[in-house]
């Protein structure tokens, strides 16, 4: 039997053409379907990258030194997986864990992945016979009118009992491309996992690093306003005795509620990071329990990567998904192509009837049917020439915006590149400010203490280095996030997780039909 044959093939036992006599358009059917070729283009990777450099000064600048502290940029170092802990900080690790862990987009997104990667597992099951089995029962009053007869209709039992198998020859491989395309938007849906999980811990690296500083600027200017009324009531006391015009009294209040106003954005911006971190983090605000965090206490990482133009392409998240969509437009065209072309199927039905159950064995009860069948589109309103025409234009488009995403990774690799080297260049110049301002208020403390400056000269000092140290957190805490963004332009680091690593080599090699 044809079911007996199919059971043997699949726990690999040998078919040869003795096990069952067939007729000879069998065999062409067989010989038609091993030589048949999938339709359509196979897909070719995009062409490697040439260029060897970001910036059009050959990335010129490899170090970035400002207060003590110099950055190295070296191609030979690789982007570790777990880059925020290159940071050194335990709350921020922390941080980092939690929101990986409950974070409803990433779980969101690793649930998408599960589902493609069941679609893929499904559609592998039309390369495989297709079994089914039958049974009926019905008792049924024939009309013989129906049949042109004049004769009394009668009553009578019928019990079926039967089996079919059916078998798609993908002579022109639309299936194939079917599942090609399946896999590639597996794969396309494991690099948006990557992404997502990329961008998670760097939002919440930014968000902690933001978040800090905003604490300590609110710090800083809480200092300054206390500094301000300290200076308010002694410029009060000498404008009663009448040694300072009243105007002096004016400025100081102006500049305290400046300064009182300036807190309560820095307030809201702050409640707005801890809000945030609470989403990432997968709870509500009121349930967050972040872990305290200062500037200080970070450690800024010293060797920093950079990966060749060539590297970029093969490690960036949003480069790989935008590759896999591209395989996916290409195997469209074969599918869209292969419904141009016959579809053939080997059908076979075996069953047994009879008026009981127990009759079923009469041999006069015994039907089967067996053959091919074939179906060809022979005018279809021109629309399955549009429909591949369409894909065509679907694969020119995905190529586009692939060309489009390398350009546009290369940039933000150019900018970050380019925002280290300014920016560290800025916290020099704020660093070197801060510390003429702290040197200039120490002096004037040292000329009040000798009685060679007035007290208004010491509390505008001192003003002046609240502000400066101000602008200094500022461009410290820019500096550590334009170290987050290089490793964020850069890939994340994915590819350095041995587990991850194993499932993207596996991924890719299952795309391969």
């Amino acid at each position: 039997m044809m079911s007996s044959l199919i059971m043997k093939a699949l726990k690999g036992r040998r078919v040869t053409p003795e096990s069952i006599a067939r007729p000879k358009w069998v065999t062409m059917l067989f010989a038609g379907l091993l030589c048949g070729c999938a339709v359509g283009p196979d897909f070719v990777p995009p062409a490697a990258v040439t260029t060897d450099h970001y910036l059009k000064n050959a990335d010129s600048v490899q170090r970035f030194a400002a207060e003590g502290k110099t950055q190295h940029i070296s191609t030979s170092v690789s982007v570790p997986y777990e880059w925020w802990k290159l940071f050194g900080s335990t709350p921020l690790n922390m941080a980092v864990e939690v929101a990986l862990t409950h974070n409803q987009t990433l779980a969101a997104t690793e649930a998408a992945l599960r589902q493609s990667e069941h679609n893929v597992q499904a559609a592998y099951g039309v390369f495989f016979p297709r079994v089914s089995l039958g049974a009926d029962a019905l008792r049924e009053r024939s009309t013989p009118v129906q049949n042109g007869l004049n004769t009394p209709g009668t009553v009578y039992n019928l019990v079926t009992l039967n089996g079919s198998v059916s078998y798609l020859l993908d002579v022109f491989g639309g299936e194939r491309r079917t599942v090609e395309a399946l896999n590639a938007e597996m794969i396309n849906q494991l690099y948006l996992t990557k992404a997502a999980y990329l961008m998670l811990s760097a939002n919440i690296v930014n968000t902690m690093i933001a978040r800090a500083a905003y604490a300590e600027e609110i710090r800083l200017n809480k200092e300054l306003i206390s500094i301000q009324r300290s200076q308010l009531k002694t410029t009060q006391m000498q404008y009663d005795s009448g040694t300072v015009p009243y105007s002096t009294v004016l400025s100081i209040q102006s500049l305290i509620a400046a300064n009182e106003a300036s807190i309560a954005p820095l307030q809201l911006k702050l409640g707005q990071t801890e809000d945030l971190l609470a989403s990432l983090e997968g709870v509500t605000p009121a349930e967050l329990n972040l872990p305290d965090l200062t500037l200080n206490s970070l450690v800024l990482p010293v060797e920093l990567p950079l990966s060749l133009p060539s590297e970029l392409v093969r490690q960036r998240p949003d480069i790989l998904s935008a590759e896999a969509k591209l395989h996916v437009a290409s195997a469209d065209i074969g599918v869209a192509t292969a419904a141009m072309y016959p579809s053939i199927s080997l059908n076979g039905t075996y069953g047994l009837a009879g008026k009981s159950l127990g009759n079923l064995s009469a041999s006069n009860g015994k039907f089967w049917n067996i053959g091919p069948s074939i179906s060809l589109p022979l005018f279809q309103g021109g629309s399955l020439w549009y429909q591949r025409q369409a894909a065509i234009d679907a694969f020119h488009a995905a190529q586009a915006n692939y060309r489009q995403t390398v350009l546009t990774a290369f940039a933000q690799v150019g900018d970050v590149l380019k925002a280290i080297e300014y920016d560290t260049a800025a916290l020099q110049a704020r660093a070197d400010a801060n510390h003429a301002a702290q040197q200039a208020l120490h002096l004037l403390q040292a000329n009040y203490t000798a009685g060679l400056a007035s007290y208004i000269e010491v509390y505008t000092a001192d003003v002046l280095y609240h502000q400066s140290s101000i602008e200094y957190l500022q461009a410290v805490a820019q500096r550590h996030q334009d170290t987050v963004a290089l490793y964020v332009a850069l890939g994340g680091g994915w590819w350095n997780n041995p587990v991850v690593a194993t499932d993207q080599h596996q991924a890719t090699t299952g795309a391969r039909l």
